[in-house]
């Protein structure tokens, strides 16, 4: 990689790894501000820290959140894909055909409106308590705020390049996938950042409400079984993997965007 790329990374990375240190603070903070919550309930990052890694039960607990949580990223990767590729079909459908985006767009805002929880039931009821149910709930999730940013990106492609592709022939096929597309990439790359921790939050509604199994259904199963040290070790884990995939999406993006992006090489 180039020292631009190399940069650019580091840019990106820097301030996410000061947003993890401000949550322990926060996390710290919080438990001495209220200590009503009581040792029993309220663990502290040390307290999980032990429970993961130290204690003489760790590796116990520890395989045992992993296990969930493979459940779960299967889960959010299955529906993190239907998504993005469900939301890049129907924005450039949209971008092309303008009479197809007055009647469906209404629609779609209308279902985003609908909350998540409403439409579980429904959605159990259709495709059944296993991975189809949890996959369609976390697609759910992820497509509509991609739908709205990939469109954005689809619709600001330079006005002047796509009048020359035109000139040269061109049908609107050729000038989405020339123009639209590339100039879009800064776009789908947001989209995918935001839909990833998006995907988990699906997944894990999914499984709480609907399959039984993974984190999800770990979660909540630890209140009434008053395993606190689980729940927060749990809940631990989840946002970390949350913040590496972001991480993980985000130096992607910028290898790519410094090498094919609409400002390639700056």
């Amino acid at each position: 990689m180039t020292t631009t790329v190399v940069r650019r990374i580091g840019r990106f990375l820097l301030p996410l790894a000061t947003s993890l240190v401000l949550l322990l603070v926060i996390w710290t903070l919080f438990l001495r501000l209220f200590p009503q919550i009581g040792p029993r309930v309220g663990k502290t990052p040390s307290d999980v820290w032990a429970y993961l890694v130290t204690s003489a039960g760790a590796p116990t607990a520890r395989q045992a959140i992993f296990d969930d949580l493979v459940i779960t990223l299967g889960d959010a990767a299955s529906g993190f894909v239907a998504g993005m590729l469900g939301a890049i079909g129907v924005a450039a459908l949209f971008v092309l055909y303008s009479a197809v985006r007055q009647t469906f767009m209404p629609v779609a805002m209308l279902l985003r409106s609908v909350p998540l929880v409403a439409l579980s039931p429904i959605v159990v009821l259709i495709f059944g308590r296993g991975t189809a149910g949890v996959t369609v709930l976390a697609a759910i999730v992820v497509f509509f705020p991609a739908l709205v940013m990939i469109m954005t990106g689809l619709s600001e492609a330079p006005r002047q390049a796509m009048e020359l592709v035109t000139a040269y022939g061109g049908t609107r096929w050729t000038r989405l996938r020339m123009v639209a597309v590339p100039a879009a990439l800064p776009s789908v790359f947001a989209a995918a950042r935001v839909s990833v921790p998006g995907a988990l939050i699906g997944a894990l509604l999914g499984e709480w409400l609907g399959s039984g199994t993974g984190l999800g259904a770990s979660l909540v199963r630890a209140i009434p079984m008053f395993q606190y040290n689980r729940l927060w070790a749990s809940i631990v884990v989840v946002t970390v993997v949350s913040v590496l995939l972001y991480a993980i999406v985000g130096v992607i993006e910028n290898v790519v965007l410094a090498r094919f992006g609409p400002n390639a090489g700056s």
